[in-house]
């Protein structure tokens, strides 16, 4: 069973039309490193004025903690994190060690 989860990161707004172009065209090996480590139906949104993105994904692993693991040591995925990192604003009430803050799910519909 998949297993939800929602993350939140602010939005450079001088970046916002590079960050579209470059998410428009993901590189196929950091694609494909996302789905061998357990990641399915990834979804990025923004919410412009307020310049916030809310991500998505379901996990299907059973080592989350080893799949992460994997993305952060693949070399292509540290490029594409160069490139997009700087353009992103990490939520100051993130937890340490996060990146995009972890959000709770608090309702669901099947």
């Amino acid at each position: 069973m998949a297993q939800r989860m929602g993350f939140v990161i602010g939005l450079n707004p001088a970046d916002i039309a590079r960050y579209k172009e470059v998410h428009a065209a993901v590189w196929p090996g950091v694609l494909e490193r996302i789905k061998a480590s357990n990641v399915s139906n990834y979804s990025i949104f923004l919410r412009e004025p307020e310049n916030v993105m809310f991500g998505y994904w379901e996990y299907t692993g059973s080592d989350f903690d080893a799949d992460m693991a994997a993305i952060a040591a693949d070399p292509l995925t540290q490029e594409w994190w160069a490139l997009c990192g700087p353009m992103q604003r990490p939520l100051e009430s993130r937890s340490e060690g996060e990146w995009w803050a972890g959000m709770e799910e608090v309702f669901h519909l099947d």
